[in-house]
């Protein structure tokens, strides 16, 4: 059975999650999350997305986006994928696929919704147990998007 296209609406808020190959580590050292962040500020320059808010846990990823066209999201972490996969694969000497499957996206339809998914992702760690606080930890969108502090990936999202 094929799988079922992704609903995407250009210029509406979407909620990506992708994990690691059976829940396994994503990122192994600071380094990665820092080359992943670049090369996510990279694809979504290139592929018009917004990113508004965004955690880079252990073992998953969570963006909350917003595509220019409908094939922007799909584009942009089709190019993400391949270029930190073959940095993972070249730096720790293995092989193979790093995610599980395909990413996860949903819309984000309303500005309460948006609101609860970015409170949802910024306070993953914490939920987690690697924080006690969400400014605890360094690899998200909270120190930006809560405390005012400068995040040159990030986009204010445009009210719904």
């Amino acid at each position: 059975m094929p799988r079922l296209p992704r609903l995407y609406a250009p210029g509406c808020a979407h909620h990506i999650i992708q994990r690691g190959n059976n829940r396994a580590d994503c990122f192994f050292e600071n380094a990665d999350r820092v080359r992943y962040l670049e090369f996510l500020a990279e694809a979504s320059v290139k592929n018009r997305v917004a990113i508004h808010a965004y955690v880079l846990m252990t073992n998953h990823v969570h963006l909350l986006v917003s595509p220019d066209t409908p094939e922007s999201c799909g584009k942009m972490m089709q190019s993400l994928g391949r270029r930190y996969v073959r940095l993972i694969n070249d730096r720790y000497k293995r092989s193979g696929t790093l995610w599980e499957g395909r990413y996860k996206s949903t819309l984000v339809d309303t500005d309460a919704y948006f609101f609860a998914v970015s409170r949802y992702i910024e306070m993953n760690p914490v939920r987690a147990g690697i924080a006690t606080a969400p400014q605890e930890y360094p690899w998200s969108s909270y120190p930006a998007n809560a405390l005012g502090k400068r995040n040159s990936l990030l986009t204010p999202h445009k009210r719904i």
